[in-house]
This record gives structure tokens, sequence and C-alpha cells, in this order.
């Protein structure tokens, strides 16, 4: 399943997005991540590893990305292989002004955090 081509466009062109996930006990949170595309495939990981809140929520359940106040209804599909943690990471590198912070998404323990989303 993938997103529609207009949608993959709006996320490719977007730096950040809000991710809005649900705990256990129904609680939401929505917190500004980075996304790439490459191209039909949306990824996103975490520079937390996968202690993160919202990474541990959205692979538990269905998640929603916020772009430009519309709401886009995701679910996480795991790709820790090498051949999508390498698109991803080729991704946030061409997306990404070089430093602490996409240095802090290219590390060895955050890679396997990296989830291809489809719709929910």
């Amino acid at each position: 399943m993938s997103f529609p081509k207009a949608t993959v466009a709006v996320l490719d062109r977007t730096d950040e997005v809000d991710i809005v996930t649900r705990s256990p006990k129904g609680t939401t949170h929505s917190v500004p991540i980075w996304i790439v595309v490459d191209g039909d495939d949306v990824f996103i990981r975490t520079y937390r590893g996968p202690t993160s809140r919202w990474y541990r929520e959205l692979i538990a359940g269905p998640g929603a990305l916020v772009v430009n106040g519309k709401r886009i209804p995701v679910r996480a599909i795991a790709a820790a292989d090498s051949a999508a943690v390498k698109r991803a990471s080729d991704g946030y590198r061409k997306k990404y002004r070089k430093g602490s912070s996409l240095d802090s998404m290219l590390v060895p323990s955050v890679l396997p955090t990296t989830v291809r989303l489809e719709p929910a």
C-alpha cells in the first residue's frame, strides 16, 4: 500500500512533520520529526533509538502525520534491513544539513528504528 503521489510530493518537500501517536492508556502525543522520501517510500527514524516514546507507540499501533495542518493516518512497517536503512540514511544526508542533528540520525544505535510508513 502506498500514499497518493501528491502526498508523497508534499512529504518530500517538507522538512519537519508532527508524528501523532497514542499510548496504551489512550493518551495522544505529538512531536516534530524529520521525514525522507525515496521513490514512493516514506521513511522515518528516531535519533533517541528504540526507547523513544513515539517510536514504541507507532510500532504498537497506528498513528498520524500532521503536515500543514492536514492529518495523514499512518502505520509503521519495520525497515531495519540493510537496503532500507541505506535508502533512508541517504535520504537524510541529501535532505538535511550536515551537523550534529544529522549525525545523530546516522549513528548505528538508531538505524534499527528505521520504519517505512504506509497509509493506515
